[in-house]
């Protein structure tokens, strides 16, 4: 039976769960048939097209819809969740986003024949919140390039120069502006330490905030030495996090946390939220805190900012932590995966491959 790729997300900018979907079909060429508008559509054209075009194109096989998005009728189809914030905080996003998206997953983890989640802590709200049973859920992380993300060393002035980054001197976070990735806390915490570091150390947060879908972070006042970047290009991201001194992710949960990954590929050392699934990444690679204790998170960024010693030995860490993680293994799991639902004689647990 052929294996088929939702290929919507091909019509959007690349952030973290489109980024997942490109890795893994990149490696999978030749073994499956990726299926997408013959237009970039946006918006409702797009939801009709994953509706009704897609389902009758994929009739004669087995259906990959990477992104937790895909005709939900569609019973001989294998789904990626990497969250359920959508359902549990709907608060974070626009009203309309909110309730078709909270459908839509709901009709899913029950049509679809199976399910990946990026995360134990994923499918741990899979069965919870839907009732999913458990043998219906595989666990496949996502991977990091760890070639890319070893910058070569003009990547970091290169990309200072092309973002126009105030200083050579900085800490990074990452994460699109949205109220989930926490901003608000990170900017008070930052507020309270400020004075208290070097005159030449900014803060940069790099993202975008899809106004369509999140509602507003309240951004409003920015403190002394906080630069935005927007949205940055795939070329440069390498070159941004090798020119940070540490990287801080505030987020108040994360199904997975592609980001954390990327800065410990990068050896940075990491200060990120203890939440969800992100002390599963990054195990005991990380400096952790409270995302709802700004005391909490200024007193670490302190701490990570003056202790040299601990900078060199969370970077050390970070780097033998996301040697566990490669796209290629999650490219392997996930076929692995789509084979077995595809193929009613291959059972999806007694593969010697699944240790």
């Amino acid at each position: 039976m052929n294996i088929y790729v939702n290929g919507r997300f091909r019509a959007h900018r690349i952030t973290g769960v489109q980024r997942v979907a490109h890795e893994i079909t990149r490696r999978l060429a030749g073994y499956v048939e990726v299926c997408q508008p013959g237009r970039n559509l946006s918006g409702w054209q797009g939801h009709l097209w994953e509706q009704t075009t897609l389902p009758r194109r994929c009739r004669n096989g087995v259906l990959w819809s990477p992104c937790a998005s895909g005709p939900i009728a569609s019973s001989r189809q294998v789904v990626t969740f990497h969250d359920l914030f959508v359902v549990d905080s709907p608060e974070w996003y626009q009203k309309a986003y909110a309730s078709w998206y909270g459908y839509s997953l709901r009709k899913l983890a029950r049509s679809a024949k199976h399910i990946i989640a990026v995360s134990e802590y994923t499918k741990s709200r899979l069965i919870s919140s839907f009732g999913v049973d458990s043998g219906k859920v595989t666990v496949v992380y996502n991977g990091v390039d760890a070639a890319w993300f070893s910058a070569s060393p003009q990547a970091a002035p290169a990309a200072r120069a092309t973002l126009q980054l105030p200083s050579a001197r900085y800490l990074l976070s990452v994460g699109s502006l949205e109220p989930r990735k926490n901003l608000k806390t990170l900017l008070i915490a930052w507020t309270k330490v400020v004075n208290e570091l070097p005159a030449d150390l900014w803060l940069v947060i790099s993202g975008a905030c899809d106004q369509n879908v999140y509602r507003s972070a309240g951004l409003t006042q920015l403190p002394p030495r906080v630069f935005l970047s927007g949205y940055v290009q795939d070329e440069w991201l390498p070159g941004l996090y090798a020119g940070s001194l540490g990287f801080v992710f505030p987020s108040l949960a994360e199904g997975f946390g592609l980001p954390v990954l990327e800065a410990m590929a990068s050896g940075l050392p990491v200060l990120t939220s203890n939440t969800t699934a992100l002390p599963e990444v990054c195990a005991t690679s990380a400096l952790y805190f409270d995302p709802t204790n700004a005391n909490d998170l200024a007193r670490n960024m302190r701490l990570l900012v003056r202790d040299q010693n601990l900078r060199q030995k969370l970077s050390c860490l970070s780097r033998e932590q996301a040697a566990r993680f490669n796209w290629e293994r999650t490219a392997e799991q996930t076929l692995r995966v789509l084979r077995a639902i595809a193929s009613p004689t291959h059972c999806l647990f007694c593969s010697p491959s699944n240790s």
